[in-house]
């Protein structure tokens, strides 16, 4: 099958030219801070998916290559350990430099070089790299959810209480939750296949069949509203609600309310990129662990999906409503508004816990090389999440889609969306 260059030349430029959209509000300063070991700053996010062309791409393809700068392979590298050694996460903070600028130096000199590769190819080696590029591409777009979330966190610790944008207010309201419910049986589960040409991660892979009881799913999110209610009911109190390590957790840390969650004079307030505002009870709530998405539900009488029956629901399922992704609007989820009868907020607004460990599917094999690193070495104490936030690019989710986080992390944009047995087992198959 032979690759469309204009097609491949313009996704290029417009993945690229993304990610500095997103970096443009943030001062020189603001790119540079870590504010804790999962975050990185944003200039390290601009360069590592700079040198992920570089290294996966130019070194092995470009003529008479070299290193844009030979320190840069050791700052940049983020895991790769067949690529050699690299800086420690925690301390990517502590470097001022390369600035900013000078990273915007590296990804214009990426950028150049890249174009010229890729125009200069005849069509069988294109044919062969176009999939390491569409990776690249992907990667990206990871990083570009990530800076997002990462500057949040920053800005969250500064007194000045800045925002990365300017508060556009979506309104709306939840609506009544329902429920949907779906006779399960045998399933498949997975992505088809690479060799169709659309592109999806080896974790989504290979297809295989799963069996599923008959099941049901809440239409829409959890809200501020209901957590508000599971807050006053003592839930961040009682230990029969909680998983082991999570009651330990919330115990240690002092957790009693969604993380940028913060109480002045009796009213919750809410820290998001646009500001920090009164909680909307009709908004989904968001970043919450694991750990207190299953509390909730546990507390609800409920529980959480597998990935499996959030999978098998939303290949059945048209989402009721635009998907909310990449929402330059509000830069945070959206209420859920009255349902037509689909399940509302499939893709967008928050990543949905499961209760599902990140595992290999049966089948699972590790690409070659470095590449091979890029998510089966983390198939471990790490729980999936499905469905994207509104801070996920556009095209970058899919109903195979497994994202993984460990069961703790409240930083990213993650809400719930509750499960149950059947009652009926009379629904959609």
């Amino acid at each position: 099958m032979s690759v469309d260059l204009r097609m491949l030349t313009s996704r290029y430029a417009e993945v690229r030219a993304y990610t500095e959209q997103l970096a443009a509000p943030l001062s020189p300063e603001d790119q540079t801070v870590q504010s804790m070991p999962d975050v990185s700053p944003t200039k390290w996010h601009r360069a590592h998916v700079s040198w992920f062309f570089e290294t996966f791409v130019l070194a092995d393809h470009e003529a008479r290559f070299a290193p844009f700068q030979d320190q840069y392979w050791f700052l940049f590298n983020s895991y790769y350990e067949a690529v050699g050694p690299r800086y420690a996460r925690p301390l990517r903070g502590v470097i001022s430099r390369p600035g900013a600028h000078d990273v915007g130096r590296y990804r214009a000199n990426i950028d150049d070089r890249m174009q010229d590769l890729i125009g200069g190819l005849d069509d069988g080696t294109l044919t062969k790299l176009a999939p390491t590029i569409e990776l690249g591409f992907h990667h990206e777009q990871q990083h570009q959810e990530l800076l997002l979330m990462d500057i949040k966190h920053v800005l969250s610790l500064n007194p000045l209480e800045p925002a990365y944008a300017p508060r556009r207010d979506s309104g709306g309201s939840a609506g009544v939750l329902a429920w949907k419910e779906y006779e399960g049986g045998l399933v498949e589960i997975g992505h088809e296949s690479m060799a169709d040409g659309t592109f999806c991660f080896d974790n989504e892979l290979p297809r295989h069949q799963q069996w599923l009881q008959p099941y049901r799913l809440a239409d829409r999110l959890v809200t501020n509203g209901e957590w508000l209610a599971f807050m006053a009911d003592g839930g961040y109190r009682r230990p029969e609600l909680w998983l082991s390590d999570g009651w330990a957790r919330i115990n240690e840390e002092h957790w009693r309310a969604p993380f940028y969650w913060i109480e002045r004079d009796g009213v919750w307030f809410e820290h998001t990129l646009t500001g920090t505002w009164p909680v909307d009870p009709e908004l989904p709530v968001c970043h919450i662990s694991h750990y207190e998405a299953d509390a909730y539900a546990s507390w609800a009488g409920k529980r959480l999906p597998t990935e499996a029956e959030w999978e098998h629901a939303a290949r059945l399922e048209e989402s009721d409503g635009p998907a909310n992704l990449a929402d330059q609007q509000t830069w945070h989820p959206r209420s859920a508004g009255v349902s037509s009868g689909a399940l509302r907020q499939l893709f967008g607004d928050c990543w949905e816990w499961t209760s599902s460990a990140y595992l290999p599917y049966p089948g699972f094999r590790h690409a070659d090389g470095a590449i091979g690193e890029y998510n089966g070495k983390f198939m471990s104490n790490q729980m999936v999440l499905r469905g994207g936030c509104a801070l996920t690019p556009p095209g970058h989710a899919r109903a195979s889609y497994r994202n993984f986080f460990p069961a703790g992390a409240r930083w990213p944009l993650t809400g719930l969306r509750l499960a149950d047995d059947a009652v009926t087992g009379r629904g959609p198959r």
